[in-house]
């Protein structure tokens, strides 16, 4: 579909100001009601006209104005004392009060496992670090939770919520998992002890096995997630900097009325994605930055049989502002998505900024995965006005056949994919769309965007109703529908 560009023509100095001056213009009297970080005018027709109501009904908790000091509960933040049983005692004082603000001062401030409880915010104030335990002991006992989509026990999230209402972790503090001071690296590379966990686990949850005897933990090799919130109202993510998680970053499960905001990630471990809702519905990630060894933010509904038992679909999620530098995909769902997802916004997004460049670049800017051995389904994927540089394979990858899934028996849908007003330099394509004979995409709509220094044409197997509007690739504008 697209010209090979020459060496002049790859823009890679100025790509961007190229990009944006190519961006096809509106019709006049368009009616708008916000402005992107790029400029560009922002609507809500369409699709995207469930945005605001979405918006409308998140809203993020209020908490008494009372305050509990970990300090005046025993802690001490020197970095080498154990501080577990003060955070404790103050998460309990702070929630028989009816709630308020457990306080982490200035300092550093080792702990085991931190669990909150409804009406509280763990407020880590500028200068307190929250430093967390090499040791997985101190992760013990082992708590309801999710592993790659799968319902365990396991050892506790760093910091864990279940069935809450109105709970927050705020900063502007410093939450530091300390993960490659503990033994969480050795464990899954060189074909380390996790593989055998994870395979007992996802046979137990193929085969139906209970819940209740899917237990880990202490002599096994499950990696825990830095941030949980399970099952979950009303919560509260806020201006923090996370680094080092073991695995996924901030993973709100089973949740709703989510909003997790200016929020820094900064993750080296494998699988440390930075925000993962799962299963949740109206959810606004806004204002974050990922540095990540995995993908940035992905969209989840759990993993094979487990998922399809669990039957919740993630929906009604927005996110905008962000910015992305991770391994994998800047804007994800899948692969987990066994549950469905659908209506996904993501906007005003910029792909490896320089202002914060990360140790990977971007695999993809939107990177949808699914195949038959997952099943489900996922419908109406809206993104719009992402910008960016140096994406390292495919601006949008889009496929039913993840990580050879293909011979899978589980129907898989995906459907509903679009991107408007794109304008990013470099990639080796712009589109890779891989269906299925038997599970064909439908409706990837690409429309009003600009794209420069791509080397390769489009890779389009199995996708019905693909469509390209006002598409401009290398200074040259793509037919509308190429691929009838």
């Amino acid at each position: 579909m697209h010209p090979r560009p020459s060496r002049r023509s790859a823009l890679r100095t100025g790509g961007l100001l190229a990009a944006g001056a190519l961006l096809p213009q509106l019709p006049a009297g368009q009616a708008y009601a916000a402005t992107s970080h790029t400029g560009a005018a922002t609507d809500y027709t369409g699709a995207w006209r469930a945005v605001p109501g979405i918006l409308d009904r998140i809203r993020p908790p209020a908490f008494p104005r009372r305050s509990f000091r970990i300090t005046d509960h025993g802690a001490v933040g020197d970095g080498r004392t154990m501080n577990t049983a003060a955070f404790r005692a103050a998460i309990a004082a702070c929630h028989r009060a009816g709630g308020g603000r457990v306080v982490v001062p200035e300092g550093r401030f080792l702990t085991g496992a931190i669990q909150l409880r409804s009406r509280v915010n763990l407020h880590v104030t500028a200068g307190a670090t929250i430093a967390f335990s090499p040791d997985p002991r101190d992760f013990l006992p082992v708590v309801l939770t999710r592993w790659e989509g799968t319902e365990c026990y396991n050892y506790s999230p760093f910091i864990y919520a279940y069935g809450a209402r109105d709970v927050a972790v705020t900063g502007p503090g410093i939450l530091d998992g300390q993960a490659r001071l503990g033994p969480w690296e050795s464990w899954y590379r060189d074909s380390g002890p996790q593989g055998a966990d994870q395979k007992l686990l996802r046979e137990m949850g193929s085969t139906g096995a209970p819940v209740a005897r899917r237990v880990f933990g202490d002599g096994h090799y499950l990696r825990p997630k830095m941030v949980q919130f399970y099952r979950c109202r009303n919560v509260l993510v806020s201006d923090l900097t996370i680094v080092d998680p073991p695995m996924w970053t901030v993973h709100p499960v089973l949740s709703s009325n989510v909003t997790v905001r200016g929020v820094t990630v900064d993750s080296t471990l494998y699988n440390t994605d930075g925000c993962d809702p799962e299963c949740c519905s109206d959810v606004l990630i806004t204002d974050c930055r990922f540095n990540t060894n995995d993908d940035c933010v992905a969209v989840k509904s759990g993993r094979d049989e487990d998922g399809h038992r669990v039957g919740v679909p993630s929906r009604n999620i927005v996110v905008r502002d962000c910015q992305f530098s991770g391994r994998w995909g800047g804007m994800t769902v899948g692969s987990e998505m066994s549950g469905g997802v659908r209506d996904i916004f993501a906007e005003n997004c910029e792909i490896n900024p320089p202002n914060f460049p990360g140790r990977y670049p971007v695999k993809h800017a939107l990177y949808v995965k699914a195949n038959k051995k997952r099943g489900g389904f996922i419908d109406g994927v809206h993104i719009r006005n992402f910008t960016g540089q140096d994406v390292e394979r495919d601006i949008a990858f889009v496929t039913t056949a993840y990580n050879g899934g293909e011979d899978g028996t589980l129907p898989v849908s995906v459907r509903n994919i679009h991107m408007d007003r794109m304008a990013i330099d470099g990639a080796q394509t712009v589109l890779r769309l891989v269906g299925l004979d038997t599970d064909h995409l439908r409706g990837v709509h690409l429309s009003r965007s600009a794209f420069t220094g791509i080397l390769n044409p489009d890779s389009i197997a199995y996708t019905d109703d693909l469509t390209f509007r006002r598409v401009i690739v290398n200074g040259q504008e793509v037919p509308p529908r190429p691929h009838p």
